[in-house]
């Protein structure tokens, strides 16, 4: 018997990768994810390699997976691939704190952030 097979939340054309609990705000995040939205994914990947932003690096391996996601789960071609959305979501803050003058507290807030990637196959026009 078993239950039927759940449907794709993406495209026939399209695979994702999500990456979760980022230390870093939302904000800075989101500078490296407009560095890469509508390229094509290797020069998406050389331009996540030679930025000089921290969370670049995780940026790209969360592209990577999104990539090997398409070729293996997915059977896309790669070198058709563009980066289709690069959303950057909040996650939780943590809330910390150091003690100020005259008894007052200053409060510090380390925030967390997601990432969503999703790559398209597209045929190129000849």
């Amino acid at each position: 018997m078993g239950k039927d097979k759940n449907p794709r939340r993406v495209a026939d054309n399209e695979a994702m990768a999500k990456l979760r609990m980022l230390r870093t705000s939302p904000q800075k995040l989101n500078l490296v994810a407009q560095l890469i939205r509508g390229k094509k994914v290797d020069k998406a990947l050389a331009d996540l390699t030679f930025s000089k932003k921290r969370i670049s690096d995780d940026v790209k391996k969360c592209l990577q997976s999104a990539i090997a996601n398409a070729e293996n789960n997915h059977n896309l071609d790669v070198d058709d691939l563009i980066v289709a959305e690069a959303y950057v979501g909040k996650n939780l803050t943590m809330k910390r704190g150091r003690p100020r003058a005259r008894g007052r507290f200053g409060k510090i807030v380390k925030p967390f952030s997601e990432l969503t990637i999703l790559v398209r196959q597209v045929e190129e026009q000849a």
